[in-house]
């Protein structure tokens, strides 16, 4: 499996730290350190450090990239450099390519961060409908990524930006803001308060010779705030709670953003764009399916795949399911006839041959 696997410039880290390496679409990434609720619990009460370096990076430049990115992606991403924007990016038909996250990094360039799983992908569908000047890079061996998420993270970002300006940058920074260049310790990188957690907290974009140095430094400053690395498995329990999709699971080519509950980010009043046809017609109510949060009544465990139940009729199936750590539950989401999807629906999830008794519930589930 090593053999065939890439590893990110922290795969020794890793190891050193006893984390758990498995195989992540081909990438070979820690599902955990310690324990999955342990690391989970830490992000929500201190703070976590995630390796996201297999995440892909495509650069869209040229004067017609942001005419181009607009007919290419579902959301408005007309913003002042310094905002990031995220995104769905749809066929036709309305079904999901990727969701992603744009940085406007001048009047003419563009930083897409995509799912590694479908950065391929990705770069292929935006090279096979490119029009005008533009041009399409795929950059993502130039660059590392680490998330530092938690209610602590500012303070340990403040304890290794010592320039000034650098302070300033982190107490006026908002969720959803950037900034091209700013130093944490000696490392530049590409700062922005994002993530994946439903925390507070950042991405930090540096190149791959400086994340082990990064990484090593975070580590060392954020150990007196609690500061612990988290993997795979704490990422996604912890995106569960908060009702964050997953692609592949939340989002599909057969689930669009309309049905995933993301009409927000869908955007008919900015002009044309792939699926808009489809995807208004979702929005004004026509579609089978859509996805429905649920917690169960019954003693179960709910798992990606297993078939869902209503009045004794099979109205779908989970998309992701578990042991909700902070809310000490099992729950999950689910893929459900749309007029199963509404609060306070009655439902049964099959778990190995056996119906057991699950209600829709609100998402998010958690909320900070």
């Amino acid at each position: 499996m090593e053999n065939e696997c890439r590893k990110t410039p922290l795969y020794d880290a890793h190891v050193k730290a006893g984390g758990k390496m498995i195989d992540f679409y081909g990438w070979l990434l820690p599902v955990q350190y310690s324990s999955i609720l342990k690391e989970h619990e830490n992000v929500r009460t201190r703070a976590g450090l995630f390796d996201v370096s297999h995440m892909g990076e495509i650069e869209v430049s040229g004067s017609d990239a942001f005419e181009f990115l607009q007919y290419m992606l579902t959301n408005d991403i007309t913003a002042r450099p310094g905002k990031a924007v995220y995104s769905p990016m749809c066929y036709a038909d309305g079904g999901t390519v990727d969701d992603l996250i744009v940085y406007k990094q001048s009047e003419n360039s563009f930083l897409l961060v995509v799912n590694a799983s479908n950065t391929d992908k990705d770069f292929q569908w935006l090279q096979d409908n490119r029009k005008g000047n533009v041009d399409i890079k795929n950059r993502s061996d130039e660059y590392a990524q680490i998330a530092l998420q938690g209610p602590e993270a500012e303070n340990i970002l403040r304890s290794l930006a010592t320039a000034a300006d650098a302070q300033d940058v982190l107490s006026g920074m908002k969720f959803y803001r950037y900034v091209n260049e700013i130093k944490i310790g000696d490392v530049k990188v590409m700062l922005s308060r994002t993530g994946y957690t439903g925390e507070d907290g950042f991405e930090l974009y540096c190149r791959p010779d400086d994340a082990l140095k990064l990484w090593d430094m975070l580590c060392d400053k954020g150990a007196a705030f609690g500061l612990m690395p988290a993997g795979l498995g704490a990422r996604d329990t912890l995106r569960l709670e908060a009702g964050l999709p997953l692609y592949g699971q939340e989002l599909s080519e057969t689930i669009s953003p309309v049905m995933a509950g993301l009409g927000r980010f869908v955007k008919p009043g900015k002009g044309d764009f792939i699926g808009r046809e489809a995807l208004v017609s979702q929005l004004e109510g026509n579609m089978s399916h859509m996805l429905a949060g649920f917690g169960m009544i019954d003693r179960a465990i709910p798992r990606t795949g297993y078939e869902v139940y209503h009045d004794g009729r099979k109205v779908g199936h989970v998309t992701s399911g578990g042991f909700f750590p902070t809310l000490k539950k099992n729950m999950g989401i689910a893929l459900v006839e749309v007029s199963c999807a509404g609060e306070g629906t009655d439902l049964e999830v099959l778990v190995r041959d056996r119906k057991y008794a699950a209600r829709t519930v609100k998402l998010p589930f958690y909320k900070r």
